[in-house]
């Protein structure tokens, strides 16, 4: 799916709709903490976070995400608008918790773009 197709199953609002809607998202991680983003998330995946700070556009930057969807209706500021423009990120609001759109993304067919973090000897 891509960026614009997403945007409707999240029932969402384009932030930034001066950026490409038509990169690919290969799945999705739902995370408010960066560090996991950066330890777990794969590329191409729309990242869905409650944390509303410039470093979720840095770390998604790092992590080479296709889009960021801000849960609860969460507003980034217009600092963060303006760098996710420099980086052609694509920043979405949604009205929904987190919960429930990872359940519409996963329904829509979109997969878990986490990776373990347990390696054998623990699992």
């Amino acid at each position: 799916m891509n960026v614009k197709e997403l945007v409707k199953i999240v029932n969402g609002s384009v932030l930034n709709p001066e950026v490409p809607l038509t990169r690919e998202v290969k799945g999705g991680c739902g995370a408010d903490l960066m560090s996991d983003v950066l330890a777990a998330i794969q590329p191409q995946a729309v990242l869905l976070t409650g944390l509303c700070n410039p470093q979720v556009v840095r770390t998604a930057t790092m992590a080479d995400v296709a889009a960021i969807v801000f849960v609860r209706g969460k507003q980034p500021t217009p600092d963060m608008i303006a760098l996710a423009d420099e980086q052609q990120i694509p920043l979405i609001t949604a009205p929904f918790g987190m919960f429930e759109l990872c359940g519409r993304l996963y329904q829509a067919g979109l997969p878990s773009l986490e990776t373990s973090l347990m390696n054998d000897a623990t699992a």
